[in-house]
């Protein structure tokens, strides 16, 4: 096919009318051909038109890079826009997934509202894709490739070019005297889609010359398949998801074998926003959803982890082991953070409620941890009772347990903050009290 402005301009259409749209410009042949052929449709489009170019900092060359493009955005007449950002990558990071990450991490934060970011991935891109989707054994999402539209912040991003080869794209730079950058990254086969792209897709092509095109129609399929995949788990999700990030083991069971996994996995990417590798997911399988109900499993990978509580699955931050820690004086004028249970205490005055005032009055008030053994008379209640059998009847997950403050009053333990008051320091009908209150940094959110 013969790429052109007008052919551009049909893919536009085909999408929902955008407030504005913006070229993700790096300087190189693809994005410059987008760019061009978008100056062109200015007078068609009737909305503003913009480039932006994310300076990852990562070459030498960076600055003049940026420098091109705001030459090239000059000539055009298209208002330009410079981003900096850092793509370190972090330990065990690819450098091609950090840059990727911190690029569209700047570009989510930067996009105007109901602005439509034009990137120019195209056909050769999305074969390419593919096939590393399928070297790393990925399923159908992912052999999906890339998505010709999805949100991006505040807007949408799309892939118009997903159709075009980069033939395509190059007869149209040199039949329009286009001048680009080269990235000399590019060239080095250390990065996999550079080794596929110059050793391995030219011999594919030799023998099949629509390779890539081909590729590009499986990523298609793929791509529709893993819609309805996720509009059953969609459905099934309203019946098994519960709140603070958790799922109902019980109803899970319940569907078939391969419906549990689809349903998992769509769970794990709605909340965490990616789905773990294949052998995570066989833990999570075996080691969670498949243990004991009395036993406390837990699977952690990255920054999460799964673990099971009452027959539902819970997904949280990954927990930090707990150091022991002393007691700490309150005042309780202040609020007082504890950065050992992640939250913080704060104490509210109220009238027949919460801590006596007057047993306040008497000082030495200690937040101090679970040891083990502590009992208490919950206020109203006819005997004491130990902290683990009131944190079952409450329901506290046992990992949420040991990060709960106690309240000591001379060496008594008064109260489980945020729980319950013991007697005989629960405030009367109408004395004047302080209600104790505990608020974890993170709830149960991922």
């Amino acid at each position: 096919m013969i790429f052109s402005p007008d052919y551009l301009l049909q893919q536009l259409r085909r999408q929902p009318r955008a407030a504005g749209y913006r070229v993700a410009y790096s300087g190189g042949l693809d994005s410059h051909v987008l760019l061009h052929a978008l100056a062109q449709l200015r007078g068609e489009l009737d909305v503003s038109i913009g480039a932006v170019h994310v300076n990852h900092g990562l070459q030498a060359m960076a600055d003049d890079w940026g420098q091109h493009c705001r030459q090239v955005c000059a000539a055009l007449e298209v208002p330009f826009v410079l981003l900096e950002t850092n793509a370190t990558a972090a330990r065990g990071e690819s450098p091609e997934a950090a840059a990727r990450s911190a690029r569209y991490a700047a570009l989510a934060d930067w996009l105007p509202q109901d602005n439509c970011l034009l990137t120019a991935q195209h056909q050769d891109d999305q074969a390419e894709t593919l096939l590393l989707q399928l070297l790393r054994g990925s399923g159908v999402s992912g052999l999906a490739a890339m998505p010709r539209s999805a949100v991006l912040g505040a807007g949408v991003h799309l892939r118009p070019l997903l159709d075009v080869s980069r033939d395509a794209l190059h007869s149209y730079a040199l039949a329009h005297d286009l001048c680009w950058v080269e990235d000399p990254s590019n060239a080095d086969t250390a990065f996999d889609r550079n080794y596929l792209r110059q050793q391995v897709l030219p011999v594919l092509r030799q023998r099949w010359p629509a390779v890539s095109a081909s590729l590009s129609r499986s990523a298609t399929h793929c791509g529709e398949a893993a819609e309805l995949l996720e509009e059953l788990a969609d459905g099934e999700l309203l019946a098994l998801a519960g709140e603070r990030n958790t799922l109902s083991l019980a109803r899970l069971l319940a569907l078939p074998p391969l419906r549990q996994r689809n349903a998992v996995r769509h769970w794990l990417r709605q909340v965490s926003g990616a789905v773990p590798s294949a052998a995570v997911l066989a833990r999570i399988f075996n080691d969670v959803i498949g243990s004991r109900p009395d036993s406390e499993p837990c699977v952690c990978w990255g920054r999460l982890e799964m673990r099971r509580f009452r027959e539902q699955l819970f997904l949280l931050p990954r927990s930090q082991p707990l150091q022991q820690a002393e007691a700490v004086n309150w005042t309780l004028v202040e609020p007082l953070r504890l950065p050992r249970a992640g939250g913080v205490l704060t104490a509210e005055p109220v009238t027949g409620n919460g801590l006596r005032a007057t047993a306040l009055a008497a000082g030495n008030v200690r937040v101090d941890w679970r040891r083990g053994g502590e009992r208490c008379r919950p206020a109203g209640r006819g005997h004491h009772h130990s902290l683990k059998k009131l944190f079952q009847e409450q329901g506290i997950p046992p990992w949420e347990r040991s990060r709960i403050p106690l309240i000591y009053i001379q060496d008594q333990l008064a109260a489980v903050a945020g729980l319950w008051v013991c007697e005989p320091f629960q405030a009367g009908a109408a004395e004047q009290g302080f209600a104790i209150n505990w608020l974890p940094e993170q709830q149960s959110g991922v």
